[in-house]
């Protein structure tokens, strides 16, 4: 069963779409996606380039963020906030609050490090947790976070066009149709353990935040404040999915092996097809910081390659990665 979120018509005034994606609820993500072996295309790249930059006390994170089950939530600030603003937010939890928290999550998991039962009581042990935290968000969420905010705008500007031709409740139907499902006036949400029950917003409306690293089921925070809030895959240009190698490449720079093979600027050519499909060669060049004409001329020898292709659409020509060009840019993204 799913859980159920109620709204009045107070919460369907209230409920909104929010900027992008939150900097802590997608480090804690990352963590959880980095020990599983979920969506290889999308983030095995990722995996072996993140494992590389961690240092070794970063595994207290990963005990306290698994790969299944719950993760606790004392480094998700109940306001969202920059990256900034949140782990200083996280720094300042008062010890009442960590107590519960790790109580109530250590009810639900199988095993508990007995380390974890001494966060509360030695305030040093969590300062040090935070400063893990800063590190494993500099490290891997950081670098690819103007990536990941370009594709969150991009989905947003598809999302408020829903809200736009088809009102909130359009809008929410459309959000996740595969885990997220409209029954006026009833939100269901398919979450990844499956759990079920009753969330009343009561008047307070919901956050709906884009997230990269959870393209499969929402998360729910029905404690947060102002307001609850819940995750949405972030959509591609006029797809229903991100494809997997546009979120592979947003998460990657471009590989050493990849620009020896191309060059520099080919390479980089090809990434940016990958992290943006359907873009126009104007659109190329603007993001890869080449002129118009030398973009013209790198996309023309990737397609003759066989690594990408083109669609026209009136008087413009849309370049798409092909499988073969997928397999490339993934292959060489673990060199």
């Amino acid at each position: 069963m799913p859980m159920r979120i109620h709204f009045t018509a107070e919460d369907m005034a209230r409920t909104r779409l929010a900027p992008g994606p939150l900097p802590l609820v997608e480090l804690n993500l990352a963590l959880r996606v980095l020990q599983d072996g979920s969506h290889p295309l999308r983030f095995d790249a990722w995996r072996r380039h993140a494992r590389t930059r961690l240092a070794p006390r970063t595994r207290q994170l990963l005990d306290l963020a698994p790969a299944a089950g719950w993760s606790t939530d004392i480094f998700i600030p109940t306001a969202p906030g920059p990256s900034g603003e949140a782990l200083e937010a996280v720094r300042a939890t008062p010890t009442g609050y960590l107590r519960q928290d790790l109580e109530e999550w250590a009810h639900l998991q199988r095993r508990v490090p007995s380390w974890t039962s001494r966060i509360p009581e030695e305030p040093a042990l969590f300062q040090h947790l935070v400063d893990t935290l800063t590190h494993a968000h500099d490290q891997v969420i950081a670098p690819c976070w103007p990536q990941i905010e370009q594709l969150a705008r991009t989905d947003r500007s598809l999302r408020l066009r829903h809200l736009a031709d088809h009102g909130m409740e359009g809008l929410l139907s459309r959000l996740h149709p595969q885990r997220l499902r409209w029954r006026a006036p009833v939100l269901e949400a398919t979450t990844a353990a499956g759990h079920s029950g009753d969330i009343h917003l009561g008047g307070r409306g919901l956050l709906l935040v884009p997230s990269l690293f959870r393209p499969s089921h929402p998360i729910i925070n029905a404690g947060a404040e102002p307001q609850p809030w819940l995750t949405f895959p972030v959509l591609g240009d006029n797809r229903p999915a991100l494809p997997p190698a546009a979120t592979a490449a947003a998460l990657t720079t471009v590989p050493h092996s990849l620009s020896a093979l191309l060059g520099r600027t080919r390479a980089t050519v090809l990434a940016a097809i990958a992290d943006h499909p359907g873009c126009t060669t104007t659109q190329l060049a603007r993001r890869t910081g080449t002129a118009l004409a030398s973009a013209s001329e790198h996309a023309t020898v990737l397609r003759t390659a066989g690594l990408t292709t083109v669609t026209r659409h009136r008087n413009t020509v849309l370049h798409t990665l092909t499988a073969a060009g997928e397999t490339l840019l993934n292959a060489s993204s673990g060199a």
